[in-house]
């Protein structure tokens, strides 16, 4: 027997037939209700897929078939869709949907260093044996919001800890329970670099600290996979079962971005990365890397600058992200990067599809967008076998619009979720969609319906076209309009009630006289689409701020690149046996120092008079520590395993500074949070380049250690981890040299050893293969830890700030141990009440090679400066003052084969000077890295009269935003935190 039932019966079957036959029922006796579902006269929208018109019959949650049309013999229920438009349901890979956030556990007493559950891995912020249905709730009303813009399927997890476990994904089914409602209960792993707020465990404190305890997890849930261990790790357990699933890595910054896939390439995993929106700035390594971008859509919102000061506040690179965000995915699809969409950190979700619209408009394909929000996310979590298209055998999951989706005033009016339909608008609306027309002598009025529009699209008078006003009255319509010609002045009224058939249209005239005329307009032809894209007005294409390297104030259009230069008549400050030589030339050719003589040619070159000016090798700053995300991991005393060259920032404004004033190398030390730090990157400032693209990669390894206040924690408060004295600290270095050597002996004896990434690198420092920096103030811990490294027997290499070197300097100088010093910095805490301006030159005297560092930001710029003042304060000669900031930091950085002098051969690191180096007078006009120019004077006052345009421009553009009525959000001044040798990371 056919049975046929209209839509208004289909919830209440729904409710009985889509419960599971062995679920036990409890709300009374009622008959099992098994029905096939046919949605007829559908447009059926696939990825990379024509659309076509036809029929889908579900059966028990699936798609059973799928035709131009379908005949069922028994027991259904139809849906005449009228030519409405199915999509398969849209799929959320980083979702916390359905999951209460934790919130932060209450410090207790205690030291804060131990983890804290027993039978797990030794740190608590690794938790990969958490599930996401452990804790998972359905929430109604958040499952409404994404039902309605499109979502039926998401992948929820426990947003919480570093390796935060596997996700779920599941459909967001109204009536079926959680339980039900998961397609699979361990869909993929989740890390992020945020720490678990389940636990007050300090390490890590930093992001380089969470790189480095990633990197040991995974070392050691291999060593654990492959050995016999004494204990049972719960967590490494459950992460070695997780090692099939798709990958998540969610990260909310750029840099965070390429720091996430630096790890994965290291252990071969190809994280799918939750990235931040701006992943533009990025494209060249991002495509090269081939990882799929999760991306979000939450652009940000216009700025209110209601004065001109407000706009002085506000950064051009902000400026620039609110203005280029809209291409981003656009951008990613032309560079070949991968992407799936997210509503992630999109906090109104009403805002997704007009934002989605927004990157359609900026030059996302359509089918584009589509596929990265249905067949590629299903493909990457191993699920398109159910999920993200419309095929026979998948989940019936698929939503309907009325007209389609990509358009502007479409509307979600129903959402089927394995079979259940949630009714979200009222699926029985009339498609009215076409011309209508008024057979009436006195009123030849016509209306044309559009598919984007839920009023006129256009209004004809004897088919001519006139402007209208438009107002909405619940589901009626009036349109105010003015009659060209007409013999009755003013304006004509015109009511459309909402229709109950395509056929016609009631409407109610109201002529300037204050007559109400009654009218039946009847549908007359259909859109003609081609014919209405003709008469409409080209939209403006949208345009966008260019993107610079790095995108912001000063970042080049293009990065330097090498060229052939040729530098006549200049003095050379070659700190070679030369010394100062006058009226010389230098010709720069593949990076390097080709050739240095008098009166030379070279075809091509590009020439530069330096007459009357001074040509330097490029300053070398010891001690630095621009350029970076963080400077400390404080969670240990010991940090060894952690790599500053993990956090370079290569957006640091500082670094264009520095090159400004001469700087072209620097070592990026950790700080002096712990006896034993970080792992130091030696940098080139290669302004506009990616973070890898910073190192210098024939630099050798060094590593941060501290003595002093900082590291036994005098001004923390707390007191609680050890070392808390200066002879702790002594025992602290003894104690990991001895653990390091029991450790080598261990590997060199047993093949399936644990590797330890920071006893590697102790090992390396006994074994000389790693090279100490050393921050010191004190002569009594200076002589403790030159002893210290005897008791073991290698050298310490520099003793840095080193304010009572002078105390110790003809020890320092048997040792063998480097000084870098500040040139007269003093009393700035109760450990350098001793120091003297005098240090530096005694040292030097003593034959101890000294250097002069600037451990700050800002007075790194002025480094030429600082070396001058050991001629006043120790009477150095000028040449010998120029090597502190030049030659000697590369002795100590071993670097002098490369860089440190003008010598054929070496890199072309140059610094023009309009004046004498040593001079308050002089700057830096010029600064090739590499034989590349990153500083130009006169391109740098054009630079300023560009950034100030482009400002402008864009503050007109968000004025033009705020006038239009947009939601705006205020101007929050950016806060660079400079950093120094104690300073602690916020984030983590």
């Amino acid at each position: 027997m056919r049975n046929l039932l209209t839509y208004f019966g289909v919830l209440l079957l729904f409710t009985t037939a889509q419960a599971q036959e062995y679920f036990p029922k409890n709300d009374g006796v009622k008959s099992r209700y098994d029905a096939y579902t046919l949605y007829q006269n559908g447009i059926i929208h696939n990825p990379n897929e024509k659309p076509f018109k036809g029929d889908l019959l579900v059966f028990k949650g699936k798609i059973v078939k799928i035709a131009k049309q379908i005949t069922v013999e028994d027991n259904y229920i139809s849906l005449n869709l009228d030519g409405k438009h199915l999509y398969p349901s849209f799929i959320d890979l980083t979702s916390e949907f359905g999951i209460k956030k934790p919130t932060k556990k209450q410090a207790k007493k205690g030291n804060g260093y131990d983890a804290t559950r027993a039978g797990h891995y030794w740190n608590d912020h690794i938790r990969p044996e958490t599930n996401a249905s452990q804790f998972f709730k359905y929430e109604e009303e958040e499952a409404k919001k994404l039902l309605q813009i499109g979502f039926g399927v998401v992948n929820t997890h426990y947003p919480d800890g570093i390796m935060r476990g596997t996700s779920s994904l599941v459909s967001l089914v109204k009536n079926q329970g959680a339980i039900q409602s998961i397609i699979k209960k361990k869909a993929s792993t989740v890390l992020s670099f945020d720490k678990s707020v389940l636990s007050n465990q300090m390490y890590p404190t930093s992001t380089m600290g969470a790189m480095a305890l990633i990197r040991q997890t995974y070392l050691d849930a291999n060593w654990y996979k492959n050995n016999i261990s004494d204990y049972q790790d719960l967590a490494l357990e459950a992460l070695i079962k997780q090692e099939n699933l798709p990958q998540i890595f969610i990260t909310d910054n750029g840099l965070d971005e390429l720091r996430a896939i630096k790890i994965g390439e290291e252990f071969g995993k190809k994280y799918l990365v939750k990235g931040n929106g701006f992943e533009f700035e990025n494209l060249s390594t991002l495509r090269k890397m081939g990882n799929t971008i999760i991306a979000p859509l939450d652009f940000p919102k216009p700025y209110t600058i209601s004065h001109p000061h407000v706009a002085e506040k506000i950064s051009l690179k902000k400026l620039k992200r609110w203005d280029q965000a809209p291409a981003n995915l656009m951008l990613l699809h032309k560079n070949e990067i991968p992407f799936t969409i997210t509503t992630y950190g999109l906090d109104d979700l009403s805002l997704f599809k007009s934002n989605l619209l927004l990157a359609i408009k900026y030059g996302l394909p359509q089918e584009v967008a589509l596929a990265s929000l249905t067949s590629l996310p299903a493909k990457l979590l191993q699920q398109n076998n159910k999920i993200g298209s419309l095929h026979t055998e998948k989940l019936a999951n698929f939503f309907i619009t009325d007209t389609p989706y990509f358009n502007k005033n479409s509307n979600v009016l129903a959402h089927v979720v394995q079979g259940e339909l949630h009714n979200l608008n009222a699926l029985e609306t009339i498609n009215i969609i076409g011309k209508y027309s008024v057979n009436h002598k006195d009123f030849p009025l016509s209306l044309v319906y559009g598919p984007e529009k839920k009023q006129p699209t256009k209004l004809l008078w004897n088919e001519e076209k006139i402007d209208f006003k438009h107002k909405q009255l619940a589901n009626d319509h009036t349109i105010i309009f003015e009659i060209p010609q007409s013999t009755e002045v003013g304006m004509y009224r015109l009511l459309i009630k909402a229709p109950n058939q395509k056929q016609h249209l009631n409407l109610w005239l109201n002529t300037p006289n204050g007559k109400q005329h009654k009218l039946t307009a009847m549908h007359n032809a259909e859109f003609n689409e081609e014919q209405e894209k003709k008469e409409q007005k080209p939209e403006n294409e949208p345009n966008f701020a260019s993107i610079s390297f790095p995108n912001m104030a000063y970042g080049f259009k293009t990065l330097p690149e090498t060229k052939k230069y040729l530098i006549k008549n200049a003095t050379l400050w070659t700190n070679e046996e030369l010394g100062i030589i006058e009226n010389y030339d230098v010709l720069i050719k593949d990076g390097l120092i080709h050739k240095i003589g008098q009166d030379l040619s070279s075809r091509n070159a590009i020439i530069i008079d330096a007459k009357g000016k001074h040509l330097t090798s490029g300053i070398i700053d010891e001690h630095s520590h621009i350029a970076a995300s963080a400077v400390n991991e404080a969670g240990h005393n010991s940090t060894a395993e952690v790599q500053m060259e993990d956090v370079i920032d290569p957006t640091d404004i500082n670094i264009y500074r520095n090159l400004a004033g001469g700087v072209t190398t620097i070592q990026l030390l950790h700080g002096s949070a712990n006896p034993i730090g970080g792992q130091s990157a030696i940098l080139k400032l290669r302004w506009g380049h990616q973070p890898d693209e910073l190192i210098f990669k024939q630099a050798p390894k060094f590593i941060k250690f501290a003595l002093g206040e900082n590291v036994k924690q005098s001004n923390w408060g707390n007191g609680y981890r050890f070392p808390q004295t200066r002879m702790g600290v002594e025992q602290v270095y003894i104690d990991y040299f001895n653990q390091a050597l029991a450790y080598e002996h261990e590997k060199n004896n047993n093949p399936t050893y644990r590797k330890d990434i920071e006893l590697e690198t102790l090992l390396e420092i006994i074994r000389s293969k790693r090279f100490i920096s050393c921050h010191s103030y004190v002569q009594s811990e200076i002589n403790m830890l030159m002893k210290v490294a005897e008791q073991f027997g290698f050298t310490v290499n520099t003793f840095t700030h080193i304010l009572e070197g002078y105390k110790v300097a003809d020890k320092m100088k048997k040792h063998g141990a480097g000084a870098s010093t500040f040139s007269d910095w003093w009393a700035y805490k109760y450990e350098v009440n001793d120091a003297i301006p005098f240090n530096a030159a005694i040292l030097h005297n003593q034959g101890v090679v000294t250097a002069i560092n600037s451990d700050d930001a800002e007075m790194s710029r002025r480094l030429n400066q600082e070396a001058a003042k050991t001629i006043k304060y120790g009477g150095l000669s000028e040449e010998e003052a120029w090597k502190t900031v030049t030659l000697n930091p590369a002795k100590l950085l071993h670097i002098d084969n490369y860089v440190g002098s003008i010598k054929e051969g070496k890199h072309a690191d140059l610094v023009l000077w309009s004046d004498h180096p040593l001079s308050i007078y002089a700057k830096a006009e010029k600064t090739f890295v590499d034989g590349k120019l990153y500083f130009d004077l006169e391109k740098d006052k054009l630079l300023r009269a560009q950034n100030n345009t482009l400002k402008n421009k864009l503050i007109q553009k968000t004025l033009d935003a705020n006038q239009s009525g947009l939601e705006t959000q205020d101007v929050v001044e950016d806060e660079k935190i400079l950093m120094h040798c104690d300073t602690l990371e916020e984030r983590i």
